[in-house]
Order: C-alpha cells, then sequence, then structure tokens
C-alpha cells in the first residue's frame, strides 16, 4: 500500500508528537501501520508519502536511484537570473556544496484560493496524478496561519527540483541567494505528483500509479 497526503502546516511527519507547538500524523486517520516516507518540516507543505511496505523506503529514499523531488518555494524579493544560476550550479552550506539543481520562476505564478471543501475521494488518480510544471494546473489554498507579508518587499514563486533531499535544504539555498523562504510545498517525488489533493487529505494510490 501507497499512500499520498498533503501534508498542511504545522504537522509532524511522525505520529508522535513533540510538545504542544505541532499536530501529528495521528489525527489524519492512515491506515494501520503505515509510516512515513522521508520527512517533511513541520513548517512544511505538500506532497508525503506512507507506506506499510519497507521496500518502498529503499525505492525512494537511496541515494543511488537519485529521485527527483520537486518543490515550490515562495521567496522575498524576485531572483534574478543570475541568482537561479548559483542554485543550480550548487551553492555551499554549511561546509558542503549542494549538488546541482534546476531553479526556475514558476510562469504563470501560483494562485491563492479558498480552501475546497472536497475530500480526496472526489479527485480520480488520473486528475491528481495530473500536476505538471505549468503552476496554472494548481490553485493553492491559503496557509494557516498566513505567511507575513511586508508592503515594501516582493515575492514570487520558485520551483527547485533536487536530487537530494538534506534536512532545511530549500530554505537554506535560497536564503544563502538573499531570498529567504516564505512558504514552501513539495509537489513531487519521482513520478509521483500532489495534483489537486486537498490539504490534510490522503488517498491509497492506484496500482498502475506505482
Amino acid at each position: 500500500m501507497l499512500i499520498a497526503f498533503n501534508k498542511p502546516f504545522g504537522v509532524l511527519s511522525q505520529f508522535t508528537g513533540d510538545g504542544p507547538a505541532n499536530r501529528t500524523l495521528a489525527e489524519f486517520g492512515f491506515p494501520k501501520k503505515v509510516y512515513p516516507i522521508g520527512r517533511l518540516d513541520a513548517d512544511s507543505e505538500g506532497l508525503l508519502l506512507l507506506s506499510d511496505e519497507p521496500e518502498w523506503n529503499e525505492k525512494l529514499l537511496h541515494p543511488r536511484h537519485a529521485h527527483e523531488r520537486e518543490y515550490w518555494a515562495q521567496v522575498e524579493k524576485i531572483p534574478s537570473p543570475e541568482s537561479l544560476k548559483k542554485l543550480g550550479k550548487g551553492i555551499l552550506i554549511q561546509g558542503r556544496k549542494t549538488l546541482p539543481c534546476r531553479a526556475w520562476i514558476l510562469e504563470p505564478q501560483p494562485k491563492i484560493v479558498a480552501a475546497s471543501r472536497q475530500s480526496a475521494a472526489d479527485y480520480p488518480s488520473e486528475k491528481t496524478a495530473a500536476l505538471c510544471r505549468d503552476a496554472a494546473t494548481l490553485k493553492l489554498s491559503p496557509r494557516n496561519p498566513p505567511i507575513r507579508f511586508r508592503k515594501s518587499v516582493p515575492d514570487c514563486w520558485i520551483g527547485l527540483e533536487l536530487v537530494e533531499g538534506k534536512n532545511r535544504q530549500v530554505r537554506r539555498m535560497t536564503a544563502a541567494i538573499g531570498h529567504p523562504t516564505l512558504r514552501l510545498l513539495r509537489v513531487r517525488i519521482g513520478n509521483f505528483r500532489l495534483g489537486e489533493l486537498p490539504p490534510g487529505q490522503w488517498r491509497i494510490l492506484a496500482a498502475e500509479e506505482c
């Protein structure tokens, strides 16, 4: 069994808590004996896969498979082409240079819309799998709590496609080029895509999707 979950902001990628500040996966009614494959920080959102089959951990996380992970980051200010090239070539963070990646400004920019009341059951697998790099295919729900806006500082959404997933890597990468991340979503792991799955909802992936 492989499950796709749209993890909301403020939820830990684990079933046990670490204090009162954050919620856990235990609140979302997952089947018994599933566990998260990898993790997303509590302050990040988006695609989290869970499974009761240990082999998925090896398939998706082992470095030799180099599965792409695609993130959308809302950052302060508008990165220049030169800044995006720096991200792409790799940046020195805490004494280690990140691997080459792909970085681009999302065009058109994602739209923030009111959260839908539809459940995951309302989204057939072919629809939830149909996320492409064109940001127009996904309307994002507002974050709760909202991000901090500064009227005097513009912001924009960029895409990053990585083949590694170090702790808080995307946030550290954007900060290193002078564009702190305001909001971060993971929209793809390998061939598995977030699609239009609503925040806080999950679904079991069909055999043909795996």
